[in-house]
């Protein structure tokens, strides 16, 4: 009826559709999805810096072998070498895993780790790893048979137990300020004296020396990298000793440990004067203490792990030169 007024009609057109076909709507953007890992990034998970580590003790441990017996037994040597590399690399891949998946390297200060960079699936760099770590056991094998010391079938073992659960496991003794003790005895004592007695058949005092002393620079060389992730390991809960000890103590321990080995050199030049020559090795020993004491970046602590690293492969390179001199 034309008296009626109308009802007024709402306008719907204003308002913004949230139906609709879904062509017709942006989607969300989430966050990038990491470049897959490349080569290189598989070399540096590897940790080549620290592989000086796993050298040092089997080439001073040679030279105390032939100081020992006389004789240079290259093929036995070269095992050794191929158990403590293989087993140096294992370890790094499996911190790696283990730390990723447990969350602690989210604010790792060092080089991007593989397992919480995201860029590779655990389950593969945990299968890297043990692969290493199959190909350690294997040479280890090896020296067993040649040796037939079938009782270092059980050091083997416990060398390759030591190296997971340092990291792997639900408690591992890393988390628990026990690495530095594992570090110094399988480091240190374990692949220098081990080394030489599968050579030499006997162990000389001049190789428990030697291992005492590259025991610690690898130990030093442990502090270094904690003290780079003291801050984010408070926060993720891994309790290393740098956490439990404060930044100062484990400076001055650092300087300590980088320190000690060539007061033992300088003792054993009294008998084998060409060992004064390791105090070349402090060359790269000393910026190492340095940086150490002045670092106003985390990041600057790579570097001197790296030298700690090399003073002492070239610590065990010049001592065993003093031994077979």
């Amino acid at each position: 009826m034309a008296g009626t007024p109308s009802k007024k009609r709402k306008n719907h057109g204003t308002r913004p559709r949230t139906g609709g076909h879904p062509a017709g709507r942006r989607p969300a953007k989430g966050p990038a999805k990491p470049a897959p890992a490349t080569a290189r990034d598989w070399i540096g998970a590897a940790r080549l810096r620290t592989l000086p580590l796993a050298i040092a003790p089997v080439v001073v441990g040679t030279g105390a072998a032939v100081l020992a017996g006389g004789l240079f037994h290259w093929v036995i040597a070269l095992a050794c070498l191929a158990v403590a590399v293989f087993l140096q690399i294992g370890v790094n891949y499996a911190n790696d895993y283990s730390d990723g998946v447990r969350g602690t390297d989210d604010h790792r200060v060092g080089p991007a780790r593989l397992t919480a960079s995201g860029r590779v699936a655990p389950r593969a760099v945990l299968t890297v790893s043990l692969v290493f770590f199959a190909l350690a056991a294997l040479a280890g094998l090896a020296i067993v048979v040649r040796t037939q010391q079938w009782w270092l079938l059980l050091v083997g073992a416990a060398c390759i137990v030591a190296a997971w659960f340092y990291t792997g496991g639900k408690r591992p003794y890393g988390y628990m300020a026990l690495g530095e003790v594992f570090v110094f005895v399988f480091f240190g004592l374990v692949a220098t004296v081990g080394t030489t007695w599968v050579q030499a058949g006997a162990i000389p005092q001049e190789a428990w020396f030697a291992a005492v002393a590259v025991g610690v620079l690898a130990v030093a060389v442990l502090l270094a990298n904690n003290l780079r992730d003291i801050d984010q390991d408070r926060l993720a809960g891994k309790r290393t000793l740098s956490v439990l000890v404060g930044r100062r103590a484990t400076q001055v321990l650092f300087t300590v440990f980088v320190l000690v080995p060539f007061a033992i050199s300088a003792y054993l030049a009294l008998f084998y004067p060409i060992a004064w020559l390791t105090l070349l090795a402090l060359l790269a020993g000393l910026p190492a203490i340095l940086i150490v004491w002045t670092y106003r970046m985390p990041r600057e602590l790579v570097t001197a792990l790296a030298l700690t690293s090399l003073t002492s492969l070239g610590y065990a390179a010049l001592l065993a030169w003093a031994f077979v001199g």
